[in-house]
């Protein structure tokens, strides 16, 4: 949530900000908050007054009671009742300003930061570095899910029969290098410095809202009704949860967490994309790293969670490219996001594997997740996750760039993993 009182010093440059995202009305909404907030002030001035006159007359009716004037006491009293009267009318008003102002900033979404593109959609997003070697493909060369049937490591008809299509079944070799890549993901962050979490799969309301997946993405999450629950989209809600109503030490930043965890998407109005074999699906395993960072420094640490995940895909040997995403593709709670996508050979086309983003203050905010200035006055922290990495599409990369007449082979970082060399 972007911070009120920023948005009144700052007017002019929040509505620019908003129109890189294509905001719609934004003048209009930006206006809109600015007279609530108006109007709440004015309704807590004026309650500020009535209870001011309340506590004068109090002091007088003792003193008339004492003059044994009780005619004019009584007359004062009546006064009383009528302030207490208007005293909660104006409460009443001030509250419904104040929900109504809440709702407006909450629907708000994230300024993007300045430098982030000008655009409509992923079509304008921008390539800023390409690395790695395509691999040349023999013409007969399978895609990931004939590769899957063939060697019988991922059953998607049987995922289906179980539960529904987007929710495959892992098995053998295929099962083997899920928890593989896990493991190697996680050990890769832990020797950069992230602490391991193993977070809930389900979180209440409050975390939805904190981490802005709610009321945003509320059609996207699998909800249980009866308990108050949504199951995770990604680990990065319950882990940057785990700092709302905080006030944390500035010597502990940067703060970094590693976590493992399934996802669960509905992934809604995306039946007419490609979404065969692992292209798209509702429950996937991911690993996120998570950052909480000093305001200064946090641009900063978007460049080493970058260069972190560039790393994780060097090792595994798949080429990539980085894009920049524009206003019209970048998330509701993201100032500025980056997002890696791998060659996937057979299907000849870039899949996204990791999406790195800073939010400045505004999931700070939403979860006053603060910290003590040198000065020992509060501000609001800088929050930023990113997927490092998501495992279906890398699984489908690995398998389509690395096949042979002889079996799928495994990348020399895995193999400690695995136990074996090659799928075959």
């Amino acid at each position: 949530m972007l911070q009120l009182q920023y948005i009144k010093d700052h007017t002019e440059e929040i509505i620019a900000r908003l129109k890189i995202k294509n905001v719609e009305n934004v003048e209009a909404r930006i206006d809109e908050i600015l007279k609530l907030d108006e109007q709440r002030r004015a309704l807590q001035a004026k309650a500020d007054n009535v209870k001011a006159e309340q506590n004068r007359i109090a002091k007088e009716i003792g003193m008339l009671m004492k003059q044994g004037k009780k005619d004019e006491a009584e007359a004062s009293k009546a006064r009383t009742a009528e302030l207490k009267s208007e005293e909660k009318e104006l409460s009443t008003q001030q509250a419904e300003a104040e929900q109504k102002l809440n709702a407006c900033l909450i629907a708000l979404p994230n300024a993007p930061h300045i430098t982030v593109p000008v655009g409509k959609s992923e079509a304008d997003n921008v390539v800023v570095g390409e690395f790695g070697v395509k691999p040349d493909l023999p013409a007969d060369a399978l895609p990931h899910w004939d590769l899957c049937a063939k060697y019988d490591i991922v059953d998607f008809e049987l995922g289906n029969k179980i539960t529904g299509a987007g929710f495959p079944v892992y098995k053998g070799k295929g099962a083997r290098l899920q928890r593989a890549l896990i493991n190697f993901f996680l050990n890769e962050a832990a020797n950069a410095g992230f602490v391991e979490i193993q977070p809930p799969l389900m979180v209440n309301e409050a975390s939805g809202l904190g981490t802005g997946q709610l009321p945003d993405k509320e059609g996207q999450m699998y909800a249980i009704p009866l308990d108050g629950f949504y199951m995770i989209p990604t680990a990065e809600v319950p882990i940057t949860n785990i700092y709302r109503n905080c006030v944390v030490d500035q010597k502990q930043f940067p703060i970094k967490h590693v976590g493992y965890s399934e996802c669960f998407r509905r992934e809604a109005g995306s039946y007419g994309k490609d979404v065969r074999g692992l292209n798209r699906l509702h429950e996937f395993s991911k690993v996120e790293i998570v950052v909480i960072e000093h305001p200064d420094r946090s641009y900063d640490q978007l460049e080493e969670m970058k260069r972190h995940v560039g790393g994780l895909l060097d090792k595994l040997g798949l080429p990539y490219h980085i894009l920049k995403l524009c206003g019209g593709d970048i998330s509701f709670t993201s100032a500025m996001t980056f997002d890696f996508e791998v060659w996937s050979a057979a299907q000849k086309r870039w899949l996204e594997v990791s999406s790195v983003s800073n939010f400045e203050t505004f999931q700070a905010n939403r979860m006053k997740l603060r910290f003590k200035d040198e000065n020992g006055r509060m501000q609001l922290a800088h929050t930023l996750n990113g997927s490092a990495l998501a495992l279906p599409r890398i699984v489908a990369a690995l398998l389509e760039n690395n096949q042979t007449p002889d079996g799928i082979v495994m990348p020399e970082c895995l193999r400690p993993y695995l136990g074996f060399d090659k799928i075959d």
